[in-house]
């Protein structure tokens, strides 16, 4: 345990996951501090505080002492998205064209199998549809109709939008949402009957909020953006005072810093925020940020994200430093218009359920998961089905008695009891190899997917670095990495909280985007090129307000704020387009559009290949984006001195039988905390914290840098006899 220091804690990241909440903080001589706790969905804030004391033990320091010494706080979570699956949101009212009713019940066709695995599609589950956020009855179209030029042909009647929203009130709508065809082209009509709402309500004494989709949201694609207005009212209210909740928790402990939201664009906004739908998936998205601060820092352009936590396996790339933002994702089999770090996830975690399949028998993982209940070998998890977990816990994996540091004890005989009869029993095969095949399919499974992610992207796993996390992601690195030949394969000491390391490295951002329709051909003249910037000169003038007001919100000036302005561009005749980061702070001359599509194409040539640029397509910008930005406290990387191949005696806790290609080896038990930059270690060994577990088998080696980092390599294979046990 590291004594009490004056160094200030400045930062604190925290992952509210679906099984555990991470803490993270950072002292300003860049030491850092992981702490976990089991997740409670009742009450996220004890889970927080509960997470914060087992951090800062290890600096024997109290939350009440180190709170009030905080700059900056930044919260990740699942509680939104949660909500949303379980359709436990706010009661909406939904006011759109006439005859165009249901829009939102019917859905996009995508969402009838969105979710499922490529069996299920092909058999059972290939239609589909959810309970929508917004039933029928609380549904009402008004007369209106706007071209797709944004020319109005049909004007507004107000008097039915006045009656629609007493209807409305009447059916139980707790908040209204208003959504018309065209909006983004011309929001007039879009905008008067926000106001005719909010003068009915006034005039009904009724207190309730209105959300026209273009305040929010001005995209093209009615689905997505009237799904993503409605998500704004039916799931961001309410978890706008789960995150109140939070805060005030902090502030009772003495807090003075104002709590940040990791959004889906990979920057961080305020829980006051206007938009936010945009926090709904932040956990996973923390540790790309991660990733590419310490790519930046490592020197490492290409990096393979793998998070492993208790219920799913999220991966994303970095390539050429920079990660990739969709513009349109899914989400809780919702299409939406957002802009979301491009992100895969696989319902498999170390939480997953293990079943055997009814009709094939063999064995079936997840996609549920126990969650925070870990599995069987917790005896007060009420849990009768097996779950990875308990297979760790077989195989030596885990101990038993460090869980969560020791918090939660692990029964290794109820987990065995618990294999036996539902998996090992059924197979007619041994409890340890039953045990060892769910860990086998698992990694071969996850190694798949992170192949196939890659090559699908046109990439060679060689080309990159692969980074390991989460809680659950060092006890599997070495089997769903092995035999790719990745260049190198780092595990961080602070995996467990590295999602919340990412959120303390994420800027403190507001970003907001609009569609827009500009095509222009190759060879265009200049004074068409001049009539195109001002298009997008415009709309960012229009988002730069939108986002400077929410940093005022926020107590900042105007002028603390850095903006800078994007777009996405294709070329034309394409359906998919890229996000581009300006070269110029303004457009207004031919040469801006010039710069503008330089941008473009290069960029193209990195993500596909400077082949298959086409010029002479033209070019069509579709979307223009505005980021605004305040500089933040980020966490620093550590420089520990070293120590040397050899690992200090006092970081040796014994051994521990290990089970792994059908034989036991006693595996070498280190301590993670103890061990010093520069140590080498050689399987089998498992370096154990209170936080997380890395496992080293037979077969592989490891060494710890200076950054606190752990760098796995595959060694030469050898015949088991040739392997010390």
């Amino acid at each position: 345990m590291e004594p009490q220091t004056a160094s200030q804690v400045q930062v604190m990241g925290i992952d509210a996951g679906g099984t555990m909440t991470d803490t993270f903080f950072v002292r300003a001589d860049g030491r850092f501090v992981v702490g976990k706790a089991q997740s409670n969905p009742d009450d996220e804030s004890l889970a927080i505080f509960e997470s914060s004391q087992d951090a800062l033990k290890h600096w024997q320091r109290s939350v009440n002492d180190v709170y009030p010494e905080l700059v900056t706080g930044v919260y990740s979570g699942t509680a939104m998205l949660n909500r949303v699956v379980q359709r436990k949101g706010l009661e909406v009212g939904l006011i759109c064209n006439r005859g165009f009713e249901q829009v939102h019940s019917m859905g996009r066709a995508i969402q009838s199998y969105l979710g499922y695995a490529l069996e299920e599609r092909i058999h059972l589950n290939t239609h589909r549809y959810d309970q929508p956020l917004v039933p029928i009855s609380r549904t009402r179209g008004v007369t209106e109709r706007t071209d797709v030029q944004g020319e109005i042909v049909i004007e507004l009647r107000e008097n039915e939008v006045r009656k629609a929203v007493r209807e409305l009130v009447e059916a139980g709508a707790k908040a209204i949402v208003i959504c018309f065809l065209q909006s983004h082209k011309n929001a007039t009509s879009e905008l008067r009957a926000r106001d005719v709402c909010r003068e009915e309500l006034k005039r009904l004494g009724v207190d309730i909020p209105v959300f026209a989709s273009v305040d929010y949201y001005p995209s093209r694609k009615e689905s997505h953006r009237m799904n993503t207005t409605v998500l704004e009212a039916y799931a961001a209210e309410p978890s706008r005072q789960t995150l109140k909740k939070v805060s005030d928790r902090f502030k009772k402990n003495g807090a003075h810093f104002d709590l940040r939201v990791m959004a889906t664009h990979g920057g961080t906004i305020s829980w006051k925020a206007k938009e936010l739908a945009r926090t709904i998936v932040s956990g996973p998205i923390g540790g790309v940020i991660g990733s590419k601060l310490l790519g930046e820092a490592l020197g490492y352009d290409n990096i393979a994200c793998s998070d492993i936590g208790g219920t799913s396996f999220d991966m994303a790339l970095i390539t050429k430093g920079n990660f990739a933002i969709a513009s349109d994702p899914d989400m809780a089999r919702l299409v939406l218009s957002l802009p979301l770090v491009a992100m895969d996830s696989v319902g498999a975690g170390a939480g997953s359920f293990v079943r055997l399949d009814p009709y094939s028998g063999s064995i079936k993982l997840g996609p549920d998961s126990a969650g925070y209940r870990v599995g069987t070998c917790w005896a007060d998890s009420g849990l009768d089905t097996v779950t990875v977990s308990d297979c760790h816990v077989v195989l030596g994996y885990l101990n038993p008695t460090n869980f969560l540091g020791g918090a939660i004890k692990l029964d290794v005989e109820r987990a065995r009891e618990h294999l036996k009869a539902q998996i090992a029993d059924p197979l007619g095969l041994k409890v340890e190899d039953a045990a060892a095949g769910v860990i086998e399919l698992l990694d071969l499974n996850l190694r798949d997917y992170l192949r196939a992610t890659i090559s699908a992207k046109g990439y060679n796993p060689a080309e990159f670095v692969c980074f390991s996390y989460g809680g659950a992601g060092p006890v599997h690195t070495y089997g769903y990495t092995e035999g790719l030949n990745f260049r190198d394969v780092v595990v961080p000491a602070w995996a467990a909280g590295f999602s919340a390391f990412g959120c303390a490295c994420a800027d403190f951002e507001y970003r907001y985007d609009k569609s827009v329709d500009l095509a222009l051909p190759h060879l265009a003249s200049d004074d068409e090129k001049v009539d195109a910037c001002k298009i997008i000169q415009s709309a960012w003038a229009q988002l730069a307000s939108k986002v400077i007001d929410e940093f005022v919100i926020n107590g900042f000036k105007p002028e603390d704020v850095l903006l800078r302005p994007g777009y996405r561009m294709q070329y034309m005749g394409q359906l998919n387009d890229l996000e581009i980061t300006s070269p110029v702070s303004s457009a207004t001359t031919a040469a801006d559009w010039d710069q503008i599509v330089a941008a473009f194409e290069n960029t193209y040539g990195r993500v596909y290949a400077s082949s298959a640029r086409s010029p002479e397509l033209g070019f069509s910008v579709t979307t223009a984006i505005m980021r605004g930005l305040v500089a933040t406290q980020k966490p620093g990387l550590p420089e520990d001195l070293d120590g040397g191949p050899a690992p200090p005696d006092s970081a040796r806790l014994g051994t521990r039988p290990f089970y792994r290609h059908k034989k036991w080896a006693k595996a070498t038990i280190w301590k993670m905390e103890a061990l010093q930059a520069g140590n080498h270690i050689v399987g089998p060994a498992i370096i154990e914290s209170d936080a997380t577990t890395f496992v080293v088998p037979t077969g592989f080696e490891t060494t710890l840098d200076k950054h606190r980092l752990f760098h796995l390599k595959e060694v030469a294979r050898k015949t088991d006899k040739e392997w010390p046990e």
